[in-house]
């Protein structure tokens, strides 16, 4: 057989999904580790599918999007960024913010461009980098805040890079970039010139005092950030795959020849179906917010009541766990955090992420879990892991 690409070799499977296909053996078990919900999308959006499944459309829309969907597109993130955006010339329609992503790093990095990623990182960012021929330089977010020194942060940039991708809220430490951080990290990318790609999928899920802000709605911005986001999360369709990109035309006008390539276009009903999402007011993503702020309290307060050590999301579903203690028990002497997450799904039915997929720094002692489930679902995951802290008594 010819050599494979030497690229494929220099990173895994996804960590994430392969915990969900560790879960799905497990009778019974508790998906706490890929990141979706247990229950219906809104009404008003599988309503509109039905119709859509009916009366079409059925065949390919304009590779980059319907022009439907990227007018509402081009209607709520105008609001977000405070400036008119051309459906036409700025948006473009994705299968996924996955594809968004990879789209905007094979349209802006040429072979041995650095791409700075913040760490912890969505595990996603470094292949990305790779893939489109790029070097990731991680820079720390330093628990339990996850801020970052300013320092390193600039040292990074000194460095020739040509972007900066921040993922904001952040998986899968749940840190909401203040506005002041992204005027301070927008300042270097003017500096020295790069681009900043935001992934900005978990926009929604955000907990008051905490105020999600457009890196493309600053001053002077705009022109250099691509904004990458995604239906999947804040309308709960995560297996519809639909994402976006949002930049400025020149650029966008290259990620629709790369997107073209990869994947043609987004499904069209799909696409029909979910523009009602992206026309709802105000009042749903109060609602949505509401919801979500209820089962973190609800997950935390569970957390605390069994003693397990753990962080506390300023936004985004995600919580890390602190494992350092069951790890110091002779029966887990020399056990990574990947061998207790599939112990922990194999005894206690409960699926979670080991922290080393998502650091660059040698962590060994976290493991992510999220809330986006039926709070009956979060109370039989609390009494599962209640069960598990038995061992450190």
């Amino acid at each position: 057989m010819p050599e494979l690409s030497k690229r494929v070799g220099t990173f895994t499977d996804s960590v994430i999904r392969r915990m969900t296909r560790i879960n799905d053996m497990t009778e019974g078990s508790i998906n706490l580790s890929q990141g979706f919900p247990d229950f219906d999308p809104p009404a008003e959006i599988t309503d509109a599918l039905v119709k859509a499944a009916k009366e079409g459309p059925h065949q390919y829309s304009v590779t980059y999007g319907a022009d439907n969907i990227r007018e509402a597109i081009a209607r709520k993130q105008g609001r977000a960024f405070s400036r008119t955006i051309d459906p036409d010339e700025e948006v473009v329609v994705t299968c996924g913010g996955t594809e968004a992503m990879m789209a905007v790093m094979m349209t802006i990095c040429n072979p041995g461009d650095r791409v700075i990623v913040f760490s912890p990182f969505y595990e996603n960012y470094g292949a990305d980098a790779i893939l489109s021929g790029a070097e990731p330089i991680y820079v720390p977010l330093i628990p339990p805040t996850f801020e970052f020194d300013r320092n390193v942060l600039e040292e990074a940039f000194r460095s020739h890079v040509k972007a900066i991708i921040i993922c904001n809220p952040s998986n899968p430490c749940g840190k909401v970039f203040t506005r002041e951080e992204l005027t301070y990290i927008g300042s270097l990318a003017k500096k020295y010139d790069t681009f900043v790609v935001t992934d900005e999928v978990y926009e929604h899920i955000v907990f008051r005092p905490n105020e999600h802000v457009c890196m493309a709605g600053l001053p002077d911005m705009y022109e250099r950030t691509l904004t990458c986001n995604s239906l999947s999360k804040t309308y709960s369709i995560t297996g519809w795959r639909l994402g976006y990109v949002v930049g400025p035309a020149e650029v966008i006008e290259n990620v629709k020849k790369v997107h073209d390539f990869l994947t043609v276009g987004a499904a069209s009903p799909l696409q029909e179906a979910a523009t009602v999402g992206l026309n709802f007011g105000p009042e749903y993503y109060e609602k949505l917010r509401d919801m979500y702020t209820e089962k973190r309290d609800y997950f935390v307060a569970g957390l605390e009541r069994i003693g397990l050590k753990h962080t506390v999301p300023q936004g985004s579903y995600f919580i890390l766990i602190d494992i350092s203690d069951f790890l110091a028990l002779p029966q887990f002497a020399g056990w990574t955090d990947l061998k207790f997450c599939e112990w922990m799904i194999v005894n206690y039915g409960v699926a979670a992420v080991p922290g080393s997929s998502f650091f660059r720094e040698p962590v060994n002692h976290l493991i992510r879990l999220h809330f986006a489930r039926n709070l009956d679902t979060l109370d039989e995951a609390l009494r599962r892991l209640e069960r598990m802290c038995e061992l450190l008594k």
